[in-house]
């Protein structure tokens, strides 16, 4: 049984228009939501032991932040394929590079991450800015995942829906 955490970045800044896309950087709310959603990981117990990242410096931030407040001593891995990726492309890197993990995140982009966390789970839901969705996967390697591995969507949590509690 392995946890797929799925995270989409946090919220981007647009102040510079004429910065290619894959530069944007986060905004003041996006600064405030990563190490929020990292917080969370580790008080929910759910410590990734590896994060893998897209490239793009939005969500590679929002992945360094969320490594330093889960407590994750794996390291963020980074991989271009996972920019602006499609479900089955996501699905091979968590394969390619998710080892001996347990508890694998994944930081990147929708509307792959919501395609994805769909076909997985057949849960049609919403993952603005920083959501985080936990799948549980009845696979014991992560090469074994692909887009029909049917798992459970057993945690989501929106920033905007946190209390204190979260």
């Amino acid at each position: 049984m392995k946890t797929l955490l799925i995270l989409r970045h946090a919220k981007s800044s647009w102040k510079q228009p004429a910065l290619d896309d894959h530069d944007r950087p986060l905004s003041p709310r996006g600064a405030r939501d990563a190490p929020r959603m990292g917080a969370l990981l580790r008080r929910r117990g759910l410590t990734p032991d590896l994060i893998v990242s897209s490239t793009a410096v939005r969500a590679r931030t929002t992945a360094e932040w969320a490594a330093d407040r889960s407590g994750c001593g794996g390291g963020v891995r980074l991989d271009r394929r996972l920019y602006l990726a499609r479900p089955e492309t996501i699905a091979a890197v968590a394969g390619d590079l998710g080892g001996g993990a347990t508890r694998l995140l994944v930081v990147g982009h929708n509307p792959g991450l919501e395609e994805l966390v769909a076909r997985l789970t057949g849960a049609a839901e919403i993952l603005p800015t920083a959501a985080l969705a936990q799948v549980r996967l009845p696979i014991d390697a992560w090469s074994g995942l692909s887009t029909s591995t049917r798992g459970a969507l057993v945690g989501l949590w929106r920033p905007r829906e946190l209390t204190g509690d979260d």
